[in-house]
């Protein structure tokens, strides 16, 4: 996600009241109109979303909906920000298959990606495999887990009312290999990155890979959770493992440099940073280096957020190397 109010802990908490009493006051949200997903691989599906904030016009759909389609039946990876997406969804999958959904999995615990469950939980029933990595399951356990779903009705003028949180119940790791019928699915992680626990899933057989919130096309993400070196050296453990692909996020379109140029952009501000502190520089002047350096300026006018983010990005960016310098 990016440009939304910081989702720290303290963001999120703040939250509370509103996100633990909201659902039982309004019962019923908005349906989402129906957007037609677009075949990326021979087995992947992508219900692509337009950038953007949660807001009542878009519904709160702002993270991509992906799903493979296998021979035992349809995995979802990212269910979207509410039950009624989650709806939307479960009618689009159904035009591209008659097989029935049969697994789900989360790459992280911010709301956009996961409130969706419940859709399938109602369609498919509460024994519907639920998979994330531990770290992320914790957090939707959590308080953070129930905040998420007053923050997205806040946001949407309560577009998302009546979604449930609906909590991962199957734990993957880093390298676990699920099958489904003809296809493969691996699992990613390699340490902080957007937050402290992204899952990447590979698709085997179709040379992809759905890498979450990792890595966007031409977006700024939040990055309150994150790591700018972790995140460098998840992209460079991921390419190393699963070799040459199709990265597909969460938000943007599948493109096979995505890592690159979307790397290119976070190294120039966290190289130039790291440089600025280690040259007891301020933070000012590391900003000023950060702007100047190509890898940064050349996205200034195409990436959505960058303006009103930038600022803050090179904040967090000066705070870690801080940290990593001394």
């Amino acid at each position: 996600m990016k440009n939304l109010p910081t989702l720290s802990r303290r963001t999120l908490l703040g939250a509370a009241g509103l996100a633990l009493f909201a659902p039982a006051l309004y019962a019923q949200g908005k349906a989402v109109p129906d957007m037609k997903p677009v075949q990326v691989s021979p087995h992947v599906w992508c219900i692509y979303t337009p950038h953007g904030e949660p807001t009542p016009e878009n519904h709160g759909m702002i993270s991509n909906v992906t799903f493979v389609v296998t021979r035992a039946g349809i995995v979802v990876l990212d269910t979207g920000g509410s039950l009624h997406i989650g709806r939307m969804a479960i009618r689009q999958i159904k035009k591209v298959s008659k097989k029935p959904v049969i697994a789900l999995i989360n790459t992280h615990f911010h709301g956009d990606h996961w409130l969706g469950n419940h859709a399938f939980i109602e369609a498919y029933g509460n024994k519907l495999p639920i998979y994330a990595l531990s770290e992320a399951t914790q957090f939707i356990k959590s308080e953070e887990g129930q905040q998420w779903v007053g923050l997205m009705e806040r946001w949407t003028n309560k577009a998302t009312a009546g979604t449930q949180a609906i909590i991962p119940n199957a734990e993957v790791k880093n390298g676990q290999v699920l099958e489904f019928g003809d296809v493969s699915l691996k699992m990613h992680f390699y340490g902080r990155a957007h937050t402290i626990a992204d899952l990447s899933v590979e698709v085997v057989q179709d040379k992809l890979t759905f890498v979450g919130d990792i890595a966007m096309t031409d977006r700024i993400g939040t990055f309150d959770e994150g790591s700018y070196a972790g995140t460098l050296r998840y992209f460079s453990e991921l390419k190393k493992n699963a070799g040459d692909q199709l990265w597909l996020p969460a938000h943007g379109v599948a493109s096979r440099d995505l890592l690159d140029t979307y790397g290119a952009f976070m190294s120039g501000i966290w190289e130039n940073c790291l440089k600025a502190v280690k040259d007891g520089k301020s933070e000012s002047e590391a900003k000023a280096l950060v702007l100047a350096d190509p890898r940064v300026a050349i996205r200034a006018k195409t990436m959505q957020g960058f303006q009103n983010g930038i600022g803050k990005y090179i904040s967090l960016a000066y705070l870690e190397a801080e940290k990593e310098a001394f």
